[in-house]
């Protein structure tokens, strides 16, 4: 029985991690997008910096990286091209290492 609670123990501890960020991650980014008009570009790249280290925290480096072009595309006021490095770095969330959770592990 306390193998089963270790196990299990990890499995949530990892899938934490992942939501800590990943998917914290991934929501901000979709937040700053979708209300990018409200927010000035300050705002924006604070945000992206604080994202692409999340990203880059929990290894995923191809995200951060688009994120951190973003910031430079904000800077650089291209627009369009901050969009679309901004929704690559989603869509790279998206596919990161999302765990899957065991549904056979009981722990009473």
């Amino acid at each position: 029985m306390e193998i089963s609670r270790k196990k299990l123990r990890k499995e949530v501890l990892k899938r934490i991690k992942y939501v800590k960020t990943c998917v914290m991650a991934r929501e901000l980014c979709l937040l700053v997008r979708s209300n990018r008009a409200v927010l000035d570009p300050q705002d924006v790249l604070e945000i992206c910096l604080y994202i692409s280290n999340k990203c880059k925290e929990e290894g995923c480096d191809e995200a951060g990286d688009l994120c951190m072009k973003a910031v430079n595309a904000i800077n650089s006021k291209n627009e369009q091209k901050y969009l679309d490095l901004c929704a690559q770095s989603c869509v790279k969330c998206g596919e990161a290492k999302r765990p899957t959770p065991k549904k056979t592990d009981y722990v009473s």
